[in-house]
């Protein structure tokens, strides 16, 4: 139609005597403006009208992509340009959708160019029903359908439905391996991410098939022989089959292993920058050993480290092999090229949009006008990663142009939400319910300070607590930490009629001094007021104190710590060790003297992918001064999650002697044991593990008017661990060893919030 359009204008602007135009006439327009039109015709008022001018008009109106049909003709002197504009995308709408959200779809169909306000283009529309059915296929669902309606609708508009038939996704009914005889099919299986369907599936999606995916697995398959030493491994061919149905896939991978190949030397050369010794102490692979690519590759990657600590950015490590196929041997040259030495010239933040830049800036270790050291870069990285502040931080080296000896370091961070909302539930039968929540902002303005407020609302133990954290209280990295909190507590509230409370309330300033990289020492002074509210039910102990030093207790606890922590995640630790020891006094200026110490450490240990044995070890002593005994309200506690689990919270320990009710001591050991491993048939996904764990514990105080207070409480039992949208989530099963008389256990304990 645009075709016939286009020659009957061409004739009619022909077939008529030159004229001036007076006067320009748009017929047609329903959605594009007039002044649209003129700004891309060609003609103005006042030209004369030829039939070269009237083609170059209904050329350059056609290539706006605005029309159908585009008409030219003169009445007098006046120009008439008759339009047909192209229909306008109206709405896009889906029917029969499950699998996806709609808005993911609608963001896939922008990226082919089809969206709402656009021309209608058929074209376009085939397009965008391929790209759905790609999504499908990327979910396994071979056997879906689209259709597609155009209705139009007003004002030149058409309204585009993709009606989708989604169909069973398919499901990976066999992998099959073919050729392989040093590794068994399971042990192969166990490489790749996806597998036949088990009990795991409906949340990994393991058991559908993806190309990249497919991809993927076999470079583990690969990697898994090359360190192994078979260097001639190689994936022949790969078959995928879809069962006619398209229910149901198979894979066939067929596999060449060869022979595994022996390290018969290994050697350094090049430019060596007179450090071969030094250089030759970070190899990590031996003669003799068995080939491995990645202790290969960690080598390279260790030597190219410890050139770039020297300041040489650019220093390449290519290994060089040399096989004897007939001994199965391989000799190893490592060809040492340094590069040249050069200089940072400016450090460049990108992407805080929210965080101050200085607060990125202050964790730099690598500085500008230095040396380039790849070891600090690496360290700055570390300590901006650990800020907790961006989902992303990715550090790089850009050569500045025509200065060969200079670069620029470039961080790009990816803010994320710094607020977290915390919330704890748990059930005993001595305790009852108890629910505890918080609300944190770690980046308070994009300053780096955080401000957080804990309420926990259990019946028997009341809190809130306000804590204030600047992480750069002074120029050098001193901390400042402020606490100003109000805690009620009923011990007793569940286990005798007593209406027995202590109530807290107080306010500590802390200050942090940074030692080394990962070491700080914590020096702090407050102030505390404890209020003892007693009955005629309460508890001798209790009774006691509250005769020998009356109903209300001011403290001035001074207070002097240290801690480091050197685990790779403070989320989800692998490999590393935490280690804190806290000291505090209750000095003269307040009615009890005494003072305590608490010990904690953490040890983490990766022996296998995904595998993690995590020990902790926590231990507290107390003690009164100036022949006054030790504080009850500082007493500690044990049982329970984070303590030994399968017994219920803060049971362990002394009892009263009249109403047995646990009441603390002033000693504490607490030790956990931890194996971690990856969810069954969830790959290796590190936000979804089970556990075995194995506690013991207890806890002691000062003879008299208590009882219970004998050896070690042991627990056992399993349990799941799950990163949550709101927080780390455990959930554990525990048992005791042996069961002593007197003890309340809770086989099942649930947190939201714990890390340990």
């Amino acid at each position: 139609m645009a075709l016939a359009g286009f020659l009957v204008s061409a004739v009619s602007a022909h077939a008529s005597e030159p004229v001036v135009v007076r006067d320009i006439k748009l017929e047609g327009l329903q959605r594009i403006e007039p002044g649209t039109v003129f700004a891309y015709l060609p003609i103005k008022v006042g030209d004369t009208l030829t039939d070269d001018k009237a083609s170059d008009a209904i050329r350059a109106l056609y290539a706006t992509g605005f029309f159908n049909d585009v008409k030219i003709a003169a009445d007098g002197n006046v120009l008439i340009v008759q339009l047909q504009e192209r229909a306008a995308i109206g709405t896009i709408d889906f029917s029969g959708i499950h699998e996806f959200d709609k808005d993911n779809l609608t963001k896939a169909l922008n990226s082919v160019g089809l969206s709402q306000g656009h021309n209608y283009d058929k074209a376009l529309v085939d397009k965008a029903e391929q790209e759905l059915k790609r999504q499908y296929l990327t979910r396994g669902y071979y056997a879906a359908e689209v259709t597609t309606t155009i209705t139009p609708i007003d004002r030149n508009r058409v309204a585009i439905l993709f009606a989708v038939a989604e169909g069973p996704s398919a499901k990976i009914r066999q992998v099959n391996f073919i050729g392989n005889h040093a590794a068994s099919e399971s042990t192969l299986h166990d490489e790749m991410e996806m597998s036949t369907p088990n009990w795991f599936s409906w949340y990994t999606k393991n058991d559908l098939y993806s190309k990249d995916k497919l991809t993927g697995d076999l470079e583990h398959v690969r990697s898994y022989y090359l360190n192994r030493g078979y260097l001639e491994f190689n994936i022949e061919s790969t078959q995928v089959s879809l069962s006619p149905d398209r229910k149901d896939m198979y894979l066939t991978i067929v596999l060449h292993e060869g022979e595994p190949y022996t390290i018969s030397g290994i050697k350094l050369a090049g430019n060596l920058l007179d450090r071969q010794a030094e250089l030759e102490k970070i190899i990590h692979i031996k003669p003799g050993e068995r080939f491995s690519a990645d202790k290969l590759q960690a080598t390279t990657k260790a030597l190219v480290d410890k050139l770039g600590e020297y300041g040489y950015a650019f220093a390449t490590v290519n290994a060089q092999p040399q096989i004897d196929q007939q001994h199965h041997t391989v000799d190893l040259t490592l060809q040492v090229d340094p590069s040249r030495r050069v200089y940072v010239r400016r450090v460049n933040i990108e992407g805080n949009t929210r965080t101050r830049d200085e607060v990125v800036r202050r964790e730099m270790r690598q500085m500008e006008s230095s040396w380039f050291d790849s070891n600090r870069l690496a360290l700055s990285k570390d300590r901006v990663n650990r800020l907790g502040y961006f989902t992303d931080v990715d550090v790089s080296t850009v050569p500045v142009e025509g200065t060969p000896d200079q670069v620029d370091i470039d961080v790009k961070v990816t803010e994320k939400p710094t607020g977290s909302i915390s919330l704890g539930l748990g059930y005993g039968s001595g305790e009852g319910p108890i629910i505890s929540a918080g609300v944190s902002q770690d980046n308070v303005f994009g300053s780096g300070t955080s401000l957080s407020v804990n309420v926990n609302t259990a019946t028997t133990y009341r809190t809130l607590t306000v804590t204030q954290v600047d992480p750069y209280f002074t120029v050098d990295g001193i901390k400042r930490i402020t606490d100003v909190y109000y805690r009620t507590t009923e011990p007793l509230y569940y286990s005798t009629d007593s209406s027995f409370r202590i109530i807290t309330a107080g306010a500590d300033l802390k200050f942090g001094v940074p030692f080394s990289e990962s070491d700080m020492v914590y020096f702090g002074l407050g102030f505390e007021q404890n209020r003892l509210e007693i009955d005629a039910n309460t508890p001798q102990s209790y009774k006691d104190y509250v005769t020998d030093f009356g109903r209300v207790s001011n403290n001035v606890p001074l207070t002097m710590g240290w801690s480091r922590d050197n685990r790779d995640s403070a989320l989800v630790p692998s490999r590393g060790y935490y280690t804190q020891a806290n000291a505090e006094y209750g000095s003269p200026l307040g009615d009890t003297p005494y003072y305590k110490a608490d010990l904690q450490a953490q040890y983490y240990y990766s022996f296998a992918r995904g595998f993690v044995l995590g020990l902790n070890f926590q231990g507290g002593y107390g003690n009164g001064l100036d022949g006054k005994p030790y504080p009850i309200f500082k007493n500690y506690f044990a049982g329970g999650i984070g303590s030994v689990r399968g017994y219920e919270p803060s049971s362990l320990g002394p009892r009263d002697a009249t109403t047995n009710d646990p009441v603390g001591g002033s000693r504490m050991v607490v030790g956990n044991i931890e194996l971690t491993v990856p969810l069954p048939g969830s790959g290796y996904d590190r936000t979804l593990r089970v556990f075995t764990f194995f506690d013991g514990g207890n806890v002691w105080g000062a003879e008299g008017n208590s009882t219970g207070a004998n050896g070690l409480r042991y627990g056992y039992g399993v349990g799941l661990a799950w990163i949550s949208p709101i927080g780390p989530l455990k959930l554990s099963f525990g048992l005791p060893v042996v069961k002593h008389a007197g003890d309340q256990y809770q086989k099942f304990q649930f947190q939201i919030g714990t890390s340990f």
